[in-house]
């Protein structure tokens, strides 16, 4: 699966070949894209990838137009992943146009994938505050009379609805769960077209999601659980804090206050949130230095909240914090925690700080589900959460 010696190169294209298992990529087709881009060209990415997406969306659109559903979903679904593998190294503000238009891309190829799936995958709206956020329900069958038992699916930073539909929505409807996946502010089209940033206080976000599952017929609202992947390792928890109609909660991995796993200089921590920021700037200037952190840190974070400088970043993330809202969790929990992982830092001090009845379970390299989220082993991850979250539930599969 190794396709670049550049370690940034390498990061982003594993976002295509993770999905290869389920039909969301074809190792080929990512083999010669990597053939056609110079080392460290990001113009020469952004117009290899749109091209393949482009090509395989248009034998798409040849397989619809001759009635063969089937093949035009399956390409759809592979344009879908590739044009949004196109845009990652843009990341940033303001936002490159180029990146604008795949996303736009993106979002259309979805759509059509979903017109054509073989289970319903819905695209909806959900109101929040001034303006709504995007959604996809996705059900196990057509049958819209059954209310199903529901995962709600939070996103992390770089993800939207389209990446979460392999991770979340594909194993839920399998096993006989409706799944609604949302991109919040700081999220998916909510950041890219919408301007909206990201914000510690998820509770004002995702209680308007579980008000809308509520109201949908298809949606058990005694049995509805969230599943929090990556930060949503944070935002889940914070999310589902004071509100008793979530009746499980699964972080993936799981967050506590992030900022304290960060390397930096006790007595600068000590000073926030009234730390100067140009003091943190020039202490935290080398990382900079690493492509890989500036893509995440400088492009990534500071477009996603908002922020000028690290500075005001690490000034910001001393807001997310669960240490003094965890007790308002009254569900069940799953903590996941993996040894390859750095982001599960934190995972067993959420789980030693949660009064419910919980359960945390572990990914050694052993299980053969390395990296974050158990991206290279999707199928043990979706096992040992769901078969959890079917025993929370008091259910079967089906049922």
């Amino acid at each position: 699966m190794h396709l670049f010696d550049d370690p940034l190169f390498q990061m982003h294209a594993e976002r295509a070949l993770m999905l290869i298992g389920r039909g969301g990529a074809e190792y080929g087709e990512c083999s010669v894209v990597a053939g056609h881009i110079p080392a460290g060209d990001r113009d020469a990415w952004h117009r290899a990838w749109s091209a393949s997406a482009a090509r395989v969306a248009a034998a798409a659109e040849g397989s619809a137009s001759h009635g063969h559903r089937v093949s035009a979903a399956d390409g759809f679904w592979r344009a879908t992943t590739y044009n949004r593998i196109s845009y990652q190294p843009l990341f940033g503000f303001p936002v490159d146009p180029r990146l604008a238009a795949a996303f736009k891309r993106e979002r259309e190829c979805f759509a059509r994938m979903a017109a054509l799936a073989d289970r319903p995958v819905e695209l909806v709206e959900i109101p929040f505050e001034e303006t709504t956020l995007p959604g996809c329900l996705c059900l196990p069958d057509a049958d819209r009379t059954v209310a199903r038992p529901t995962l709600v699916a939070v996103n992390g930073y770089d993800s939207d609805i389209h990446e979460m539909y392999w991770s979340h929505a594909m194993p839920a409807v399998r096993r006989g769960y409706a799944c609604l996946l949302v991109d919040g502010p700081g999220q998916g089209r909510a950041l890219i077209e919408q301007g909206l940033r990201m914000r510690p206080d998820w509770e004002t976000v995702l209680r308007p999601v579980v008000d809308y599952a509520v109201g949908r017929p298809e949606v058990d609202a005694s049995r509805i659980a969230v599943m929090g992947w990556s930060f949503g390792g944070y935002l889940a928890p914070r999310g589902v804090s004071g509100d008793d109609r979530v009746a499980a909660l699964i972080a993936d991995p799981g967050l506590f206050d992030p900022l304290d796993a960060m390397p930096l200089p006790q007595e600068l921590k000590d000073q926030l949130p009234d730390a100067d920021p140009k003091v943190l700037d020039a202490v935290l200037a080398p990382v900079a230095e690493d492509p890989v952190m500036r893509w995440r840190l400088i492009q990534r974070a500071l477009w996603v909240h908002g922020l000028g400088s690290l500075g005001e970043y690490v000034i910001e993330m001393d807001r997310y914090r669960l240490s003094g809202v965890v007790g308002g969790i009254g569900c069940p929990t799953l903590v996941v925690t993996n040894d390859s992982d750095p982001l599960a830092s934190q995972a067993q001090l959420l789980f030693d700080a949660l009064n419910v009845p919980k359960t945390l379970v572990r990914f050694r390299t052993e299980d053969g589900a390395p990296g974050h989220c158990q991206a290279w082993n999707r199928s043990l991850s979706d096992q040992r959460v769901f078969d959890w979250l079917d025993t929370t539930l008091d259910r079967r599969e089906g049922t």
